[in-house]
């Protein structure tokens, strides 16, 4: 065992239960921050700085002169090159960590919705509808309400494939849910462009993605060629799944665990019962 000089011991800290608390509250941020910039360009926009700051070591190391000024002279700027690049990010952080749970209305009225929109998913599935759904939870989608068509509904499986009805008029887009009302349809949405899956995935998977990287909101796709349906929520997709899932995710996000009694979440034919789940990364 070595023994360690007494001076050095002396100038430790001391390891107490605040300072525990404070290494695992920061070792927590920097988990989560990682966890968000996982698979997306920001890592390797990271990595890319990771490398200009070892190659500035190493000028230094190195007694390169002019390197090392010219690496010096572009760090003031970093911050503020680091704010553009990671403005998506860091407001998709704040967003989460102001993001509270105070309800979307009488508890009826949610379990209502679900039920509306699981038979509206299990219509469209069989008949090979093309559909986006998003359901609003605590970050608000006014910005994407605003960009589609104004209807200020009540929410209903028939307007629902009304909407979705090949070749109408509001077939194209997203229908936005706000606890038991559809206020717009038809809306633009971001696309997801995360290289990792936006070659391999439609423009209804991609906006559904990209909506849920920046919001806390469940979208829910039918896809117009395979008639298969998938889920996604902050920023992962869950590709051909089964009814019971979408029943159970929406009960989740609703704030109840089972569909209400009585309605059916069988799956139809046209869905195959292959589950897969596509993640950033």
């Amino acid at each position: 065992m070595i023994d360690l000089p007494e001076p050095l011991i002396e100038s430790l800290p001391q390891l107490t239960i605040t300072s525990i608390i404070d290494i695992l509250i920061v070792a927590f941020l920097i988990y989560q921050f990682f966890m968000i910039i996982r698979g997306r360009r920001s890592a390797h926009v990271l990595a890319g700085i990771a490398v200009l700051v070892l190659t500035y070591l190493i000028a230094v190391w190195a007694r390169l002169e002019l390197l090392r000024t010219i690496l010096a002279g572009l760090a003031p700027y970093t911050v503020f090159a680091l704010i553009v690049m990671f403005q998506s990010e860091i407001r998709r952080v704040l967003a989460r960590l102001g993001r509270r749970r105070f309800g979307l209305g009488p508890s009826l009225q949610r379990h209502e919705a679900a039920d509306e929109i699981i038979l509206a998913v299990s219509k469209l599935a069989a008949q090979q509808t093309g559909a986006l759904i998003v359901i609003e939870r605590d970050i608000g989608l006014r910005t994407f309400i605003e960009s589609g068509v104004y209807l200020d509904a009540a929410l209903s499986r028939d307007l629902l494939l009304s909407i979705f009805q090949p070749g109408g008029a509001l077939h194209d887009g997203a229908a936005i849910v706000q606890g038991d009302r559809i206020p717009a349809a038809a809306c633009f949405l971001p696309l997801t462009m995360n290289p990792v899956l936006y070659r391999s995935l439609g423009t209804r998977h991609r906006a559904a993605i990209g909506v849920t990287e920046e919001t806390d909101c469940l979208a829910v796709v039918v896809s117009e060629e395979t008639g298969k349906i998938s889920i996604a929520a902050f920023g992962d997709i869950e590709l051909d799944v089964k009814l019971e899932r979408v029943a159970d995710r929406l009960a989740l996000h609703f704030g109840r665990r089972k569909p209400k009694p009585g309605v059916s979440v069988s799956h139809p034919p046209s869905a195959e019962p292959e589950y897969r789940r596509a993640k950033h990364g």
